[in-house]
């Protein structure tokens, strides 16, 4: 089993970060990933705020990965895992996001998974690094979205 853990700290309320987390069609606006496949998604909610179950699709590249939500505590915890990805299996993610005292919300990202011996070898490193570049540009624009909100 392999493992990454991202981490990042925002002075935006855990509100702000939370709306953009559970909208996946802000993804592409503070992500690494492309694009949404509304497609491939299922259950997405029209209003932003994707419920347990559902599948969101995602485009990076050529590659498309599928994640189902299986648990959501409001302004808190969205976890999730695989529901199609062609180069991990056992994929579990959660994302917790934790209130600073002095405004602001702690991001933690971590997840495990499992892939080919191939695979095995790349992997670990280049996940680390997407992941801990999710928590931090969802961290960048939940502060550039704080004065509209």
């Amino acid at each position: 089993m392999h493992k990454y853990d991202g981490r990042a700290t925002t002075c935006a309320s855990p509100e702000i970060v939370w709306k953009l987390l559970v909208d996946a069609a802000s993804w592409p606006l503070w992500s690494k990933v492309d694009s949404l496949d509304t497609t491939r998604s299922v259950d997405l909610d029209p209003g932003g705020d994707d419920g347990v179950g559902a599948v969101r699709a995602f485009r990076t590249g050529r590659i498309v990965t599928g994640e189902r939500i299986t648990e959501k505590v409001e302004r808190r915890l969205l976890a999730y895992e695989d529901a199609f990805n062609s180069s991990m299996y056992n994929y579990h993610a959660r994302i917790e996001l934790k209130p600073i005292a002095s405004s602001g919300t702690g991001i933690h990202w971590c997840g495990e998974y499992e892939t080919s011996w191939l695979l095995g070898w790349v992997m670990p490193r280049y996940l680390q690094k997407f992941m801990q570049g999710m928590a931090e540009g969802l961290a960048r624009y939940a502060e550039e979205c704080k004065p509209a909100q």
